[in-house]
């Protein structure tokens, strides 16, 4: 769930039927219009999946080699075949033409498709709660082992340059470090510097890799014949039980998938598709291939080079294979792969860009859902909402890639780790989409089934493949998803607790009915009440009567609603209720994808009659501290994880967006 760089353009209008509005206007500018955001996709969208030659073949070949026989050309040809058919599967079939469908307000991702599925059975059940937080919680996985493999093998390109040889493996892991901590150190800056070379480099390496791929295939043009599905089935047969270890390197073919219908948001889906039919399938097709040409042309070679680190780890007791035979590098003239390597350190940094930042807005959307604590989130631009920088998402994130990158020290120990998050992502998609096209599409349950189940099957088989790797290190985005699983089900557990606590205060209407009788003092200005429920008193106004016994000439009870679509309608913005002559009820709405910025809102609402003036108005907002309590309805483990979410929680002031000047916190204690 990537986002754009600041200066990208965004997509005017994706539509339920699938037709795009690249900006008014006619003509060249409209075609325009629509190549800058096919570009600007090709710079987000594609970085992850544009980067897997570097690793996922000679994956998926030093597998077949670890059955012990020598490698032979009907096993490249059915590796290829293998390659090339996750791809038309599980990209072009599954993503392009089914889920970039299923479009929420034009949005995509795993919570939008979400809400999508919830809206469409008209409530949240459990299910759909679970499935989808379990997508989101994968993804962070992904986050944190992209930038890993990633930049690392793009370094290890540098034992492939004749000249660097020899000297430059212990050198390898500090240089990967050194570009993934100034990665992150960068990430407050946003992406606005950087972020127009986005597309132009991931062209020019879609190029590069297109090139080097035709040039291979040349010389052996038999490769071709991979492109048939039969090869692909006659490896499966033919290899048993090797073929269910090996598709779990295949699979890092397609990570970086999901990032089709994640970024249909940011760039439409038209441009998205027209990007992958005609310009990264085929240069990812015409790569792959050409590694299997290179590798059947030096078959001996690569056989002896595995024979020879096979028995030197075994001299030395080793438990991992350090096989150096790197084909996407080597398939390059000697002259080129200094220049390689640099070209594939640069795309592999715009991947690993495009994750973080995906990290960060699927973030955002968690916490306007109310599945994670509210926490600081920054504009990095101006113009564009989408850019957005979350300090302790970063550093968290920074944190896990540099132990990832120390505890596994090279791609190939990292590829054991990765794949199941990504799997586990894409078969929630599938269930996902299964509801939609059952009930919001209004198709009979055995329609949808038969329209899912083919790529049930195949994730299934690729996620249970990935799970062989849990011991050598796919327990890793397991743990990571299995403890963000635990956080998210504490806050929202927590938060509904919280929220039965607080029914439980006394009714507003009672509360004015009271002070009819008998009248507070009244001051000059405005105040405004923030609370989650409009019908029950807010805890600072009762705090505010009890200890000042005053209340302001002007009253406002505000609430802030989250939407379950990505953005809220203007019409839909702002809504106003007068409650009593002196008293109005507020609430703004704001879509899972939006800030609520409260202040700007507020402004807006004039034009809707109410009167604001911020320089005689100040905000009250409530602040609870939460003890545990053996009653709370949660363990005492739960109980203080809360605790402990709650008291780091971004306070609702800068939340907001309110002026810290005019804002008043009045705290009182709950048990939870």
């Amino acid at each position: 769930m990537a986002q754009a760089p600041a200066d990208a353009p965004h997509a005017t209008e994706t539509t339920d039927t699938g037709h795009f509005a690249a900006g008014r206007g006619s003509g060249g500018a409209k075609y325009a219009g629509f190549f800058a955001l096919m570009l600007g996709s090709i710079g987000v969208v594609y970085g992850d999946i544009g980067t897997s030659p570097l690793y996922a073949f000679k994956e998926s070949l030093t597998h077949v080699l670890q059955d012990g026989t020598p490698l032979t050309t009907e096993e490249v040809f059915g590796l290829a075949s293998l390659i090339f058919w996750a791809l038309m599967v599980v990209v072009t079939f599954k993503y392009v033409l089914l889920v970039m469908q299923m479009d929420n307000k034009g949005e995509g991702g795993t919570l939008s498709l979400m809400a999508l599925a919830q809206r469409a059975i008209g409530r949240r059940t459990a299910f759909l709660f679970i499935i989808g937080v379990a997508g989101a919680s994968m993804f962070y996985g992904d986050a944190l082992i992209t930038p890993a493999i990633s930049v690392v093998s793009a370094v290890e390109g540098l034992r492939a340059v004749p000249s660097l040889q020899a000297h430059i493996t212990p050198f390898i892991l500090p240089i990967g470090i050194g570009v993934l901590v100034g990665l992150f150190t960068l990430q407050a800056r946003g992406t606005a510097l950087v972020g127009r070379y986005f597309g132009p480099v991931m062209v020019l390496w879609f190029i590069a890799i297109a090139t080097l791929g035709a040039v291979n295939i040349a010389r052996a043009p038999e490769i071709v014949a991979a492109l048939l599905p039969t090869h692909a089935l006659s490896f499966m047969v033919s290899h048993g039980w090797l073929t269910f270890v090996v598709l779990g390197a295949v699979f890092l073919a397609v990570t970086g998938a999901e990032a089709l219908y994640a970024d249909m948001g940011h760039f439409g889906r038209r441009p998205i598709r027209t990007a992958w039919i005609f310009f990264v399938l085929p240069a990812l097709a015409l790569n792959y291939l050409g590694q299997g040409a290179y590798s059947i042309a030096h078959l001996g070679a690569v056989n002896a080079q595995y024979t020879a680190a096979a028995r030197a780890a075994a001299a030395v007791g080793a438990d991992h294979i350090q096989f150096d035979f790197a084909p996407f590098f080597e398939m390059a003239p000697e002259v080129m792969r200094l220049p390689l390597v640099i070209l594939a350190g640069a795309a592999t940094v715009i991947a690993s860009q495009a994750v973080i930042s995906g990290a960060f807005s699927l973030t955002q959307q968690a916490i306007q859902l109310g599945l994670l604590p509210r926490m600081e989130i920054r504009r990095t631009s101006e113009t564009q909402a989408g850019q957005i920088y979350l300090p302790q998402v970063n550093w968290i994130l920074m944190a896990g890639v540099l132990i990832l990158t120390l505890a596994f020290g090279s791609s190939s120990r990292m590829a054991a780790a990765y794949g199941i998050s990504v799997t586990g992502t894409m078969i929630t998609s599938t269930l996902l989409a299964f509801i939609v096209v059952w009930r919001l599409w209004k198709q009979p349950p055995l329609v949808a089934a038969l329209i899912v189940t083919p790529f049930v099957i195949i994730e299934a088989i690729f996620f249970t493949s990935n799970l062989l790797k849990v011991v050598e290190g796919g327990f890793v985005p397991l743990a990571i998803a299995a403890g963000l699983m635990i956080t998210i089900w504490t806050w929202v557990r927590g938060t509904r607790l919280l929220a039965e606590n607080t029914r439980r205060d006394e009714p507003l209407s009672k509360l004015f009915e009271t002070l009819a009788h008998h009248p507070p003092h009244r001051v000059r200005g405005a105040a405004i009440f923030l609370t989650g429920d409009p019908d029950v008193a807010p805890a600072a106004l009762m705090h505010n009567l009890k200890h000042n016994q005053v209340l302001h000439e002007q009253i406002i009870i505000l609430t802030v609603k989250t939407l379950q679509t990505p953005r809220a309608p203007e019409s839909e913005r702002v809504k106003i209720e007068d409650y009593l002559p002196d008293v109005k009820r507020v609430t703004l709405t704001f879509g899972f994808m939006e800030t609520p910025n409260v202040v700007k809102a507020l402004t807006e609402a004039r034009k809707h009659g109410l009167k604001f003036d911020i320089m005689k108005t100040s905000f009250f907002l409530s602040r609870r501290t939460i003890v545990p309590s053996e009653k709370s309805g949660m363990p005492l483990w739960q109980d203080h994880l809360f605790i402990y979410l709650a008291r780091n929680s971004t306070n609702a002031t800068d939340f907001f967006h309110i002026p810290s000047g005019r804002a008043v916190e009045l705290g009182n204690q709950v048990m939870v």
